[in-house]
């Protein structure tokens, strides 16, 4: 068996590029990440956390010792547990706001994930008249500012008795032209051909195939498009303070409520926050390793 070729030989035969060639295989994983990268990730971390830091810090203060100093102590004081339960305790509807903001976030999340690579999957890889100047005007919608279609939109919920009602939050929000693009550029790439012959060949329908096949592939990117979907739904405010109001609100609907007077008790306003926060940190714990395993998966490519 052949030894391997040194870097001065490489230079020698073919250049110095193929020289670094063999250097870095020559080094192989032994390398790692100087101190400046981990200093720099660092940084980047402790700005990141700061918002939420200083939101911890104003939770667990009080109204008279904001009102005289309002940049709190840099250690969280002792109100906090109590400044939550006078948050799950007031006259917001907590419990009520909580369980409408997880049920549309979720069926919102579990829907963009479906349609969008349905629709991903019929754009990649089936071919029909007009796909490309349809894909084009899906993805021109994302221009159109979301504040230009509320009216109508509203007009469209009310002739549907569907105000104050949850599915007037949930059904706009099913399908996004973000997710259709990204669920169409992903499969284009991830997904050969051959798979789908291979699946029609054995008698699979096309919605098996799609079943079968195509979410199979698209499970990487299909977990990032649910994360960010259920976040941004968590987080949506606009839509649903205008449809809903207080009589059937989600969260950042209901906390609206904790400054609704002449008078902001931050403290308080800054415990919601917090509540509302919590939620969101635990989906990232729970589902970050199943994440980058699915990310890692789908980029090995067998």
């Amino acid at each position: 068996m052949s030894s391997p070729m040194s870097s001065p030989m490489a230079r020698q035969l073919v250049g110095k590029g193929a020289a670094r060639t063999v250097r870095r295989r020559a080094v192989g994983d032994s390398r790692r990440p100087g101190w400046k990268t981990y200093l720099f990730l660092a940084i980047v971390l402790l700005i990141s956390f700061f918002p939420f830091y200083f939101t911890v810090l104003l939770a667990s203060s009080d109204a008279a010792t904001i009102a005289r100093n309002p940049i709190p102590s840099p250690i969280p004081g002792d109100n906090l547990f109590s400044n939550i339960a006078r948050v799950i305790s007031s006259d917001i509807k907590f419990w009520q706001a909580l369980a409408n903001s997880i049920i549309v976030s979720c069926v919102t999340a579990l829907s963009v994930v479906f349609f969008a690579t349905l629709a991903g999957f019929s754009f990649s890889k089936l071919r029909f008249r007009g796909r490309e100047g349809l894909l084009v005007f899906v993805i021109a919608t994302m221009a159109v500012p979301t504040q230009l279609g509320i009216v109508p939109l509203f007009i469209v919920m009310a002739r549907l008795d569907w105000i104050g009602k949850l599915q007037a939050v949930i059904v706009p929000g099913m399908v996004t032209a973000f997710g259709v693009f990204w669920m169409t550029q992903y499969l284009r790439e991830a997904l050969p051909f051959e798979l789908i012959e291979a699946a029609r060949v054995d008698g699979a329908s096309m919605i098996r195939t799609f079943i079968s096949v195509a979410l199979p592939a698209a499970r990487p990117v299909a977990a990032m498009l649910a994360l960010f979907t259920f976040v941004g739904s968590w987080t949506n405010f606009f839509w649903p303070f205008i449809v809903l109001g207080s009589s059937n609100p989600t969260l950042p609907v209901a906390l609206q409520l904790l400054q609704a007077s002449y008078f902001k008790d931050y403290s308080l306003i800054m415990a919601g926050v917090v509540v509302a926060t919590l939620p969101l940190v635990l989906v990232f714990i729970v589902a970050g390793r199943q994440l980058v395993a699915g990310i890692m998966q789908g980029a090995v490519k067998g």
